[in-house]
């Protein structure tokens, strides 16, 4: 199996694949990051060798993923289709795919996680963040758009109607805490606990004879994972929303204000959606 990713650092140990996003400060899902998701699912899929459990974090230490290259939008679709051929050819798609790999897969997060960031977070079967400085957000309705890569499925199925409507509709970030209080996480925990933490429950996992664990895996998905009809119309929808004027001038602006850089406006990209005020003629 090769386990060697330009931007994922890996290292296996007793069982547990800790596959670490290292595609700059951002960790943008771009053409270089989802080439190399989809080589490491492929290889989960077809030769995972002694791979029971992986653990997905990142080396920068404000983002987990700030959300998906907005000026690559085609490009890094085309590299998500290779996960599942011409009709799947969306990132949700791939994620979905993602969700469905047969061994256990957890998100450890550190910093932010929004938008395609936060619905990578979301395919992973358990997501464990720091409460210190865990964010996690959809900021897609405040440019006009939507979440077009599983946001809306997961997220209504974890917090319910209300609680999706408000998290998806308001586009505003949650704390780690309040996260965990609405369903988004399983636990919240303090910063100097959490590698501990998740490495003890990789570990304990990866420990167990793998048949049980993937048929468990298989019943829980088939009662809870969205149609893969769904996830398509979501990124057709997506795919439509973000070429509307509306939406081009509110991504216009941010992105004169710093939109994919490091910097106060990704950091408070909840509030900075906000503050366009559109004006018609």
């Amino acid at each position: 199996m090769t386990l060697a990713f330009p931007s994922i650092r890996t290292r296996l140990e007793d069982g547990v694949l800790f596959a670490t996003l290292d595609a700059g400060p951002l960790n943008l899902l771009g053409v270089d990051l989802v080439r190399d998701l989809v080589s490491l699912v492929d290889t989960l899929d077809t030769d995972r060798g002694e791979v029971r459990v992986v653990v997905i974090d990142s080396a920068a230490p404000d983002y987990f993923s700030a959300h998906v290259d907005l000026s690559a939008v085609s490009q890094y679709t085309a590299e998500a289709a290779k996960a599942g051929g011409p009709g799947d050819a969306s990132l949700g798609m791939f994620l979905h795919r993602l969700a469905d790999v047969p061994v256990i897969t957890i998100a450890k997060v550190r910093g932010r996680a929004r938008g395609g960031g936060n619905e990578l977070a979301l395919a992973c079967d358990m997501i464990f963040a720091s409460r210190e400085n865990a964010v996690f957000g959809q900021f897609e309705s405040g440019t006009g758009a939507m979440p077009g890569a599983g946001g809306i499925q997961h997220l209504t199925r974890r917090l319910g109607r209300t609680r999706a409507i408000e998290a998806i509709a308001g586009a505003d970030d949650f704390d780690a805490d309040l996260a965990e209080r609405y369903g988004w996480i399983n636990r919240a925990l303090p910063e100097t606990e959490l590698d501990d933490f998740v490495d003890r429950l990789a570990k304990r996992i990866a420990g167990f004879p793998p048949e049980g664990i993937r048929a468990a895996k298989r019943a829980i998905n088939d009662l809870t994972l969205a149609d893969p009809a769904d996830v398509r119309s979501d990124a057709a929808t997506f795919q439509g929303l973000i070429a509307l004027p509306e939406t081009r001038e509110r991504l216009d602006y941010l992105a004169d204000r710093g939109l994919q850089q490091p910097g106060e406006l990704e950091h408070h990209l909840g509030k900075a959606v906000a503050e366009f005020q559109y004006r018609r003629p």
